[in-house]
């Protein structure tokens, strides 16, 4: 689909961007931006949505997202309080030779990394979230520093997960963009009940084969398998909220508790109970 472009400024006597972000806000903002993203989730828990990746994001997650890869606002459908704290950089925010430098070459071989997007875990996590927490209240040179830091740590890290995104994949007009947003919303609202096909093809007036096609195109994945992780992601929150197994299945579109299970392992790589066991 289309993305907005969000147009990103350094703040002022810097060479990067700094925001604390507090949002419990519905508007959908699919974008990109050329700029490359650090995003520390605060707090709050949501959908992860970057490029044709989908997953359930939790408190606490610390991702590095490449330039002009669009995703979706962390805050959008948040139901609690969701405060993030995002770093905003362009690749040669220190110069045209910053990363030919051999001091940065660990730090080049992440930025190239973030193309496909990153997700980080165990203890750099907590490590790099401590230092997120102190980048708004800095200024100048000493935030500069602690820039580097960050970037430095997250480079010669092992703790992530590569997202296997493909930003160029989303190039189309502002009218796909209208279209895939209404078939977004029509999935939110009735995730929990049998979705009719023919209805959401009415939706953006195609017929059910030119859909099929033209969401697979649009998105790289079928309809089915994005209505099933979107199902998912949120059975996942049903379980961080202590429910049972079966209420996680039937109170999120399932009929059938096996290929609730099936289903939940081939997205998540654990068994409902297996999840549910490590929270």
């Amino acid at each position: 689909m289309k993305t907005e472009y969000e147009k990103i400024l350094p703040d002022r006597g810097s060479s990067f961007r700094v925001l604390r972000w507090r949002s419990n806000e519905d508007r959908f903002f699919w974008h990109q931006h050329p700029e490359y993203e650090i995003v520390y989730i605060h707090k709050g828990t949501g959908k992860r949505h970057i490029g044709q990746h989908i997953s359930h994001f939790e408190e606490g997650e610390l991702m590095f997202i490449g330039p002009n890869i669009p995703h979706l606002n962390f805050g959008y459908g948040a139901d609690t309080e969701h405060e993030e704290i995002v770093a905003q950089l362009k690749e040669d925010f220190l110069g045209e030779v910053f990363l030919q430098s051999p001091e940065f070459q660990e730090i080049k071989a992440l930025f190239e990394r973030s193309k496909q997007g990153v997700s980080f875990h165990g203890k750099i996590r907590k490590e790099v979230a401590a230092l997120m927490l102190r980048l708004p209240t800095l200024q100048g040179f000493e935030r500069l520093l602690l820039l580097l830091r960050i970037l430095q740590k997250l480079a010669i890290t092992a703790e992530f997960t590569v997202l296997k995104i493909n930003g160029s994949a989303y190039e189309s007009a502002h009218r796909e963009e209208a279209r895939i947003r209404k078939i977004y919303t029509h999935v939110e609202q009735h995730y929990q009940q049998e979705i009719d096909l023919q209805k959401v093809a009415d939706l953006v007036n195609l017929t059910v084969p030119s859909f099929c096609r033209y969401f697979k195109k649009m998105m790289r994945m079928t309809f089915t398998d994005f209505v099933n992780e979107y199902r998912i992601n949120q059975a996942c929150k049903t379980l961080n909220q202590g429910q049972s197994v079966s209420d996680a299945c039937y109170e999120n579109g399932f009929n059938n508790l096996s290929h609730f299970t099936k289903t939940f392992k081939s997205i998540i790589g654990k068994t409902p109970r297996e999840y549910r066991k490590e929270l």
